[in-house]
C-alpha cells in the first residue's frame, strides 16, 4: 500500500500521484477505477458493495509482514482512504444521497444494504474531514432514526476534531446511560479513535459512572477495543503496553479469567520492531514479577516471554 516513489522520476500515468502522509504515491489508478465501478454498480447489491468498499484492517495487513510496520501501515491505509475520498468524492456523495431513506425502520435485506452502503460512503467522505462532510455527518447523527446510523455517525465524529464532538458524545451518553449494551458501543467508538489523545480518553473513561472494571463487558468494550486500535495500543513509546499491564494487574485481583483474556494482545509482542518489543517485554516482566499473580495470567505471560 505504501511503496515509496522517487519524486525526481517522471510520473507513472498508471498510478495516482497524490502524496500520502509520508509523501508516498498511493493507489494504483486501476484500484481507484475499480472502486469507482463498485460505486457505479452498487445498486445491484448494496450490501456487497459496502463490503467491497472496506479496506483491509491494519491488523490483517500486519499479519502479512514478518515485522509489523505499525506506523507505516497506519499511514498508508489512512492515505489510501483520503486518496479515494478525493478522487471519488462526487461518487461517494451520490452513493450517500441515493441510499438515504425517510421511511420507518426496517430490517429487510434491501434496507440493511442501503444503510451499510450509505454509512460506508459517509466514512470515506469524512476521511477528508472538510466542512461539507462534517455537516453531513452531524446532520446524520442529529437526525438518526436507527442505532446503526447514530453509531456510524458518532464513531466518525469521535474520530474527528469537530467542535461538536464533545457535545455529541455527551448527548449520546445522556440519552442511553440506562442501556448497558448501547453504552458499550459508546465506550468502543472512543477507544477505537485515531485521535492523539485516545489513551488519555480511555483512562478518563475508566472513571465514568457507566464503567465498572468489575463488569467484563465494560472492560471488553473499552480496554478490549483499545487493544484492537493498532496505532494507539502499539504506540512507539510503549504507553499502550504500560496501560494494559496496569489494567491486567488490577483485573487479576478481581477476575483472573478476564485478566488472562485481556493480557493476550500484549503477549503477542514478537512480530514487532525492536523498540516495541522492549517496551512490551518490560510490561510483561512487570506483570510476571508481581506477587500473588493468578495462575491464569502467569501461564500466558511466562510462556510469552519464554517462547
Amino acid at each position: 500500500m505504501g511503496g515509496g516513489a522517487d519524486p525526481g522520476h517522471p510520473a507513472d500515468p498508471g498510478r495516482c500521484r497524490r502524496p500520502g502522509p509520508r509523501g508516498e504515491a498511493i493507489a494504483p489508478r486501476a484500484y481507484i477505477d475499480a472502486i469507482a465501478q463498485t460505486l457505479a454498480r452498487a445498486g445491484e447489491d448494496r450490501a456487497f458493495a459496502a463490503l467491497a468498499l472496506a479496506l483491509p484492517t491494519e491488523g490483517y495487513l500486519g499479519q502479512q509482514r514478518a515485522i509489523v510496520d505499525v506506523d507505516g501501515i497506519h499511514a498508508a491505509r489512512l492515505g489510501l482512504r483520503r486518496t479515494l475520498a478525493r478522487e471519488l468524492n462526487g461518487a461517494f456523495r451520490k452513493a450517500y444521497d441515493g441510499n438515504r431513506t425517510d421511511g420507518a425502520f426496517t430490517i429487510t435485506p434491501e434496507a440493511m444494504g442501503r444503510r451499510a452502503l450509505k454509512n460506508a460512503a459517509l466514512a470515506y467522505l469524512m476521511a477528508l474531514d472538510d466542512a461539507p462532510a462534517r455537516a453531513l455527518c452531524l446532520a446524520q447523527y442529529q437526525g438518526a432514526t436507527t442505532m446503526t446510523d447514530a453509531i456510524a455517525a458518532l464513531a466518525l465524529i469521535a474520530d474527528s476534531a469537530m467542535d461538536e464532538r464533545a457535545s455529541c458524545l455527551a448527548d449520546f451518553a445522556d440519552r442511553w446511560k440506562h442501556e448497558a449494551l448501547v453504552m458499550d458501543k459508546w465506550f468502543a467508538v472512543q477507544a477505537l479513535s485515531d485521535r492523539p489523545d485516545t489513551l488519555d480518553r480511555v483512562r478518563g473513561l475508566m472513571e465514568h459512572p457507566s464503567f465498572s472494571i468489575r463488569n467484563p463487558n465494560k472492560v471488553y468494550a473499552l480496554v478490549g477495543s483499545f487493544t484492537a486500535n493498532p496505532s494507539k495500543f502499539h504506540a512507539a513509546d510503549g504507553s499502550g503496553y504500560a496501560f494494559l499491564a496496569d489494567t491486567v494487574l488490577t483485573l487479576d485481583k478481581l477476575n483472573p479469567q478476564v485478566a488472562s483474556r485481556m493480557v493476550k494482545p500484549l503477549a503477542r509482542w514478537r512480530p514487532y520492531d525492536a523498540g516495541r518489543q522492549e517496551h512490551a517485554k518490560a510490561a510483561l516482566e512487570r506483570i510476571v514479577g508481581t506477587a500473588s499473580l493468578s495462575r491464569d495470567v502467569y501461564e500466558i505471560v511466562s510462556k510469552s516471554l519464554a517462547s
